[in-house]
């Protein structure tokens, strides 16, 4: 499984092979973090970054926040807030969920989200 940080970096350099626009240092100053730091991140030399800079990262590199912050080992708030409310029912619901497939996670959240339940 590809880290955090190597997803990052391969995600970026394919972007830049495309528009130069994407060069290290070009993010970092646009994410808001320093050149030395986006590379230290990316060679997975220091802890992930907080939830706001790998939102703004994910954002600038057209990924989706929640895949950054699952490789980063971290959830976003908002989840973490619909866990909290009941955390025993999401914990039960994750674990059955965890070894389907995908067409059933989808037809699930399918259910959920059009209320046909």
């Amino acid at each position: 499984m590809v880290g955090l940080g190597e997803f990052v970096r391969r995600h970026r350099e394919a972007l830049r092979a495309e528009d130069a626009r994407y060069s290290l240092r070009q993010v970092a100053d646009r994410i808001g973090v320093e050149p030395s730091y986006l590379s230290k991140v990316e060679r997975e030399i220091v802890p992930p970054p907080s939830e706001a800079t790998l939102v703004r990262l994910a954002e600038e590199l057209d990924l989706d926040a929640d895949v950054l912050l699952a490789l980063a080992g971290k959830v976003s708030s908002d989840l973490q807030a619909a866990i909290r409310k009941r955390p025993e029912l999401f914990a039960q619901l994750i674990r059955e969920l965890k070894d389907m497939p995908d067409r059933a996670v989808l037809r699930v959240v399918r259910e959920v989200r059009d209320g046909s339940w």
